[in-house]
């Protein structure tokens, strides 16, 4: 089974939502996750030239360990996981569901 997401939709006759549950594709999934991974490379490219001026400002013993676990660090706060990619790709989907009907 692939990707889902449920989504509230409001209504005009009640005060509950109707949860709407939205599937993706496999091709909408397999083409969040080459955005999530295109994106995560940038980022880890981005946190190593960062670890890198960090030991260059801070006169750190520079080394590959250290630099690494900066780098991976940095990268931990920073990455955007492939679920987020996903969720927002079926949050795409169910507005324009939505606003279509």
């Amino acid at each position: 089974m692939g990707f889902s997401k449920t989504f509230p939709k409001k209504s005009d006759k009640s005060a509950y939502p109707n949860w709407i549950e939205i599937y993706l594709t496999e091709e909408e999934e397999r083409t969040a996750g080459e955005e999530c991974r295109s994106r995560n490379n940038e980022v880890m490219r981005e946190c190593i030239d960062d670890a890198r001026m960090i030991v260059q400002e801070k006169r750190l013993l520079e080394s590959q360990g250290v630099l690494s676990r900066i780098a991976v660090a940095l990268f931990e706060k920073r990455a955007s996981h492939e679920v987020f990619f996903k969720e927002k790709k079926a949050k795409e989907k169910f507005d324009s569901e939505t606003t279509g009907l």
